[in-house]
């Protein structure tokens, strides 16, 4: 996902391909009825592969050195939010419709390839990354979409939705555990199809994406946004980024943490996923507003990559 010559992610640009393409030509009607279904299969295909991926045997190898996991899921499930919180006065100058989004991706669980790549890439410890990044997913699976439930409820002053919290179960949760269950069966075949199933991901995801901005057209979300909007919410995650990146590092330090260690804390902790954070929208979030709770989580996305293809190569010159 990640290189030392391009951190920019091809992925991104196929993703504002397909908001280009919606803007253009929105589905609508029955296409969009046919798009909808099609997207929930998607999804839960999607959830059933990362369930198949992850290996239980790393994860719980990697456990051993659980100081550093705990920080890891403390950093994605905790300080995010916290520091999500704080930056409530944004809402001013974003708009609270594109804050609520801002808060929905301090809710997400870390990426699994880039945290991994940028470990690598930064010599850092590779399968305590491996270890960490997973942790982070499998918790999420379930643990995201119920603080989203609960934060955003908060938020908006509205009840907690146990017909959201049956549709994650239904198509997340349970197709994850599917996934996980059908290892000794299908661990060797994703393993060796995993460049094409890899392409199967990213484009479930991006036909996610473009039924989200379509319904976002059709219901005028580029006549709610300006110019304006999206600068200040590239500032706002820049500053997010910024702030999670300082205290992974300053608490790595203060816990006497290897520099190998001190990796895998700052890279895991400061990711958050977009490939579970689209799907989740989808099923979180009404369809006229999943464009725009969706749009912080992909400006967040490839600053991080930028930011983080940086900073592993500086790791990576120590002497």
């Amino acid at each position: 996902m990640a290189s030392r010559k391009l951190p920019f992610d091809p992925y991104i640009a196929a993703i504002l391909g397909m908001v280009l393409l919606a803007s253009v030509f929105p589905c609508r009607g029955a296409a969009a009825t046919a798009v909808d279904h099609v997207t929930n299969v998607a999804i839960g295909l999607l959830f059933f592969l990362y369930g198949a991926r992850l290996s239980r045997d790393a994860v719980l190898q990697g456990l051993s050195n659980w100081r550093l996991q705990l920080i890891v899921v403390l950093v994605t499930y905790a300080l995010f939010p916290v520091l999500g919180w704080l930056l409530g006065p944004s809402a001013r100058f974003i708009g609270p419709e594109l804050y609520t989004g801002v808060l929905f991706l301090t809710l997400l669980p870390s990426t699994v390839q880039s945290s991994i790549a940028f470990t690598s890439i930064a010599r850092g410890n590779v399968p305590a990354a491996l270890c960490a990044a997973s942790l982070s997913n499998i918790i999420g699976v379930l643990l995201t979409p119920i603080l989203v439930q609960l934060v955003l409820s908060v938020q908006n002053h509205a009840g907690f939705s146990t017909d959201a919290l049956r549709a994650i179960i239904q198509q997340l949760f349970l197709p994850f555990v599917a996934g996980q269950l059908s290892r000794p069966w299908t661990a060797d075949f994703v393993q060796k199809h995993r460049t094409v199933l890899g392409y199967l991901d990213r484009g479930s995801i991006l036909l996610v994406v473009y039924g989200a901005f379509s319904e976002g057209v059709v219901n005028g979300i580029w006549q709610r946004l300006d110019w304006g909007n999206l600068a200040g919410l590239a500032v706002v995650c820049s500053l997010l980024l910024t702030l999670v990146i300082a205290a992974t590092t300053l608490v790595s330090r203060a816990c006497r943490f290897s520099t190998e260690d001190e990796i895998v804390i700052v890279f895991c902790g400061s990711k958050k996923s977009l490939a579970s954070g689209i799907p989740m929208a989808n099923i979180l979030f009404p369809p006229h507003v999943i464009g725009l709770m969706v749009l912080p989580l992909m400006i967040f996305h490839q600053i991080q990559l930028m930011v983080c293809a940086a900073m592993a190569q500086r790791y990576a010159r120590r002497a």
